[in-house]
């Protein structure tokens, strides 16, 4: 498949991933919506962009989701493909971690993402063509040490893509999910710690990671490919990944229960009830 011309929005688009990302699309031709809360560092990403709408906001700033939403189907007349990247980790011992970091963590991890799909669902659904894309993490797949809420966070949305995409299948729309393991980005650095302040440093794990215009690649590759669970690592990482992939013949088991009636059949037995 080709991303040129397709309108694709991009949330923490102005550093790591999220900028690596922009920055391969924007080099095949996409149309781009940029969101994150820099302003500046957003337009030097759209700098290198063939086209490119900046649209900054707080990422857990729920009620301006709809207007944004809008906003950014007008301007591109339509979104072809939703990639939710915005996302900040932990650093921390669950037994000495205010709850705080957890309501944050799981804000803008879980709950922002969703918020934003739920916007654009219903219009992706009406035309019965897009893609939404969630970028979690390992994380996501096993527990993490010193990352209780970044891991509830993201078993969280994955929880919630797996079961979108049984939803959605048959409307012609694509779900996909994609756990990256250690990627050269600041992800540490930004990272909270127990008390809810910011960590200022990275892991050597994280600096000894893959580039991030190399795992942008790989992303893209994948996502052409149409792979529901995308896992990029290397190494240790990698088998860990493997070993809890979600087979595609459960993925596809359970699409079949939604295509035979299943949501029709939970509704009917309501209504009986």
């Amino acid at each position: 498949m080709s991303w040129n011309g397709q309108a694709i929005w991009i949330t923490g688009a102005s550093s790591g991933i999220g900028a690596a990302l922009a920055r391969a699309l924007g080099a095949q031709g996409a149309r781009l919506v940029l969101s994150g809360r820099d302003r500046a560092a957003l337009e030097r990403v759209a700098a290198g962009c063939r086209e490119a709408l900046i649209l900054p906001f707080e990422a857990t700033d729920f009620a301006a989701i709809p207007a944004l939403a809008d906003q950014a189907w007008n301007w591109a007349g339509g979104i072809d493909c939703l990639i939710n990247n915005a996302g900040i980790s932990q650093r921390s011992l669950a037994v000495e971690t205010g709850f705080a970091v957890y309501d944050r963590i799981v804000a803008v991890d879980l709950l922002a993402p969703i918020a934003l799909t739920q916007a654009l669902l219903p219009r992706m659904a009406a035309r019965k063509s897009g893609r939404i894309v969630m970028i979690s993490s390992l994380a996501g797949k096993f527990g993490a040490p010193l990352r209780t809420a970044y891991s509830a966070a993201k078993f969280g949305l994955i929880g919630y893509a797996d079961a979108l995409r049984a939803e959605v299948a048959m409307l012609g729309l694509q779900v996909q999910v994609i756990a990256p393991g250690s990627i050269r980005t600041e992800v540490s650095r930004n990272a909270l710690t127990a008390d809810g302040t910011t960590r200022g440093a990275s892991d050597s794990s994280i600096d000894n990671g893959i580039d991030a215009d190399e795992a942008a690649a790989e992303m893209l590759a994948a996502l052409a490919r149409g792979e529901r669970e995308i896992i990029i690592a290397r190494g240790l990482e990698l088998q860990l990944g493997e070993a809890r992939r979600t087979p595609d013949a459960l993925f596809d088991q359970i699409a079949g229960m939604v295509a035979a009636g299943y949501a029709e059949r939970m509704k009917a037995e309501a209504e009986g009830a």
